[in-house]
């Protein structure tokens, strides 16, 4: 399959998805993830009519910013582990969701940038994932409420690969840490699902999907 075909049956399946929960699909955001994939492959996804794109790597998110900028609509997202020393790489995003400590969403506020900010809470207690404990995650996202160039934006999280079960736990878990941490007035969205369990995390009330291998292929 092609990438534009592939891209035809991830929106498929989020429709299909949403519809199935008696959502509108149209508030389900779609973000191709094309990390470690060349500049062609997004041109190629671009031509197919997707305009959001993620990037795990500083560096890789700044080369490919900088390639692809004659596409001036693009909307960019990072969405994996940031180091504070490599927040200056980050020119040309839209939105960050992998905010993961208080000395991040520091390190950004710094910068005086307008940014869309979501912060990740590590619900599966991996040691190897990146993400805030749950107890920190109000602290995080009160720093971002004072930041006066950043918008909290929501709650981003990453179960643990291959069980849909346990995906569906967290996911819930995290819909009621929205809930709870939502002032009046204010929306808090939900990042979480990917290309095998996006059905699961639109069912909780996901409201951006980070799809990567789905559209893409494996790497």
């Amino acid at each position: 399959m092609t990438i534009a075909e592939r891209l035809v049956a991830v929106r498929s399946r989020i429709r299909e998805a949403a519809r199935a929960c008696g959502r509108d699909p149209s508030g389900i955001h779609l973000i191709a993830v094309s990390k470690m994939h060349p500049p062609e492959a997004i041109t190629e996804a671009y031509a197919a009519g997707q305009r959001a794109f993620g990037e795990n790597y500083a560096q890789e998110f700044s080369a490919k910013v900088a390639a692809l900028a004659h596409l001036t609509d693009v909307e960019w997202h990072f969405i994996g582990h940031l180091q504070t020393n490599k927040v200056k790489l980050l020119a040309g995003c839209h939105t960050v969701h992998s905010i993961d400590s208080l000395r991040l969403a520091e390190a950004l506020a710094s910068r005086n940038v307008a940014l869309r900010t979501f912060v990740e809470v590590n619900l599966g207690g991996e040691a190897s994932k990146s993400g805030c404990p749950e107890a920190l995650m109000p602290t995080v996202v009160d720093r971002i409420r004072s930041a006066s160039m950043l918008t909290f934006a929501g709650l981003m999280t990453m179960p643990p690969p291959g069980d849909r079960a346990l995906a569906a736990q967290l996911f819930a878990r995290l819909e009621h840490l929205a809930r709870a941490i939502r002032r009046p007035g204010e929306k808090v969205e939900l990042s979480m699902g990917m290309s095998e369990d996006l059905e699961v995390a639109v069912a909780h009330g996901a409201t951006q999907v980070r799809i990567g291998t789905a559209i893409f292929g494996r790497r």
